[in-house]
């Protein structure tokens, strides 16, 4: 006869509690996330509005530029060296004084030059008496060989001794001209306006027409040039900004600012000059010529600037602080705080088009109107319509001041105030900061 086994009612209680346990946990668990606003699409507005610093977007003018490295050039350049060989006996002239193209500088030792000049001179002289008697003896011998008193070979003989004396004087004049000329050269001035660097040579010394040193070089930095290079995407833009100056009704040249290593002081405001012709392939740049007046003497020969080339100005461009765009799987969106349908603040996350940084805020071409107010912190807890509290307000930075000057055209610049710093990326086109909040 079968054992029939019973299972003990208590252990069979056990097992139901533990599963009933279970499920409540389950619902408890559920309704907590619920509750939390994490189980839905939309979070509870019931729950803790995060605290966030807004900026009302603003519409203003913003200057757009373009950033290179250049070194400046003095527009002339001449290392003065004698051009004859000599003692050199005096020097008029200071280290660092400012001359003008004319002026002497120094003085060689004339009297060989003198002494060659005056043999010439004394050659000359004795070959035109020879000439001018020479010339006498044709004269008669042509009326006497018209009464065939003497031959006519002795007549063409005198003709060709009168053209060999005429070749004669001609040849010593150039010798007297290129023995004043060398007598000349023993005075040397200057040839370019400018400003004297230190001197090479002392008095007394011997010095050539070879010597590869010079007496002292004449930089001519008032004014200057300034060599620099853009990268070769922003060649359209230049090129059209230079269509565009050219234009209009009173054509000008485009504004170039340069500033110190550093980006602390505004050494000069100049004019572009020319783009050059053809990129450079090994480095993927454009070199660029611009002029300075320096009449300040800012900017130094060889010195390493940087260049800010104005291309444009943007009117009335919608602008916010830089820290407000963010960039997320479908590209760069801010947070627009607006009232929620219970009337309270709350986010929205708005994709928008970011144009150029400038000056620690960003232009936003399209997707943003002036007066709206962005989010610029607390943006890691923020979502899509989350309610939110404003905790403070910020001012978006103001661009830099691109006022125009009637003379210089609309797209012109005038020079900024010494000392103010200039905008960091102004040249580059918005870079937003990968997302912290719920990127799109």
């Amino acid at each position: 006869m079968p054992v029939i086994q019973h299972r003990p009612v208590s252990g069979l209680l056990s097992g139901r509690r533990k599963a009933v346990v279970l499920i409540l946990a389950l619902l408890a668990l559920a309704a907590g996330w619920k509750l939390l606003g994490r189980g839905s699409g939309r979070p509870d507005m019931s729950m803790d509005a995060p605290p966030v610093r807004v900026a009302a977007a603003l519409a203003q003018n913003v200057p757009h530029f373009l950033n290179g490295l250049g070194t400046v050039l003095p527009s002339g350049d001449v290392l003065v060296t004698s051009r004859v060989d000599g003692q050199l006996l005096r020097l008029h002239f200071a280290e660092g004084q400012r001359v003008k193209a004319g002026d002497l500088l120094a003085e060689i030792d004339p009297r060989p030059f003198q002494a060659s000049l005056d043999q010439a001179l004394g050659n000359l002289a004795r070959d035109k008496a020879q000439l001018e008697n020479a010339r006498k003896d044709l004269s008669r011998y042509a009326k006497l060989v018209q009464g065939s008193f003497i031959a006519a070979q002795q007549y063409e003989t005198q003709r060709a001794l009168v053209r060999q004396y005429e070749g004669t004087v001609e040849a010593d004049q150039a010798a007297v001209d290129s023995a004043r000329l060398q007598l000349e050269y023993s005075r040397i001035t200057a040839p370019i306006s400018g400003r004297l660097g230190l001197r090479n040579v002392d008095e007394g010394n011997m010095i050539k027409s070879s010597d590869s040193g010079g007496l002292v070089r004449i930089t001519e930095i008032s004014p200057c040039d300034v060599i620099f290079t853009l990268p070769e995407s922003q060649v359209p833009l230049v090129v059209q900004a230079l269509r565009r100056a050219e234009a209009q009704p009173a054509p000008h040249r485009l504004a170039v600012q340069a500033w110190d290593r550093e980006q602390k002081y505004l050494l000069g405001t100049g004019r572009l000059i020319s783009l050059d012709n053809q990129i450079d392939s090994a480095t993927g740049t454009v070199r660029l010529k611009a002029v300075f007046p320096n009449k300040d003497e800012a900017l130094y020969p060889n010195q390493f600037v940087n260049a800010r080339l104005l291309v444009r100005v943007l009117h009335d461009a919608v602008t916010v602080p830089a820290a407000a765009v963010q960039l997320g799987r479908r590209g760069a969106y801010v947070y627009v705080v607006r009232q929620g349908e219970k009337g309270g603040d709350e986010a929205e996350l708005r994709l928008v088009t970011p144009g150029i940084s400038a000056g620690g805020l960003t232009v936003i071409e399209k997707g943003l109107e002036p007066g709206e107010k962005v989010v610029v912190d607390g943006l890691d807890r923020l979502r899509e319509g989350i309610a939110v509290r404003v905790a403070a307000t910020t001012e978006t930075p103001r661009a830099e001041s691109a006022d125009t000057a009637p003379e210089n055209g609309p797209d012109a610049v005038s020079a900024f105030a010494p000392g103010t710093p200039p905008s960091a990326g102004a040249s580059s086109p918005a870079g937003p900061a990968p997302g912290t909040g719920g990127a799109p």
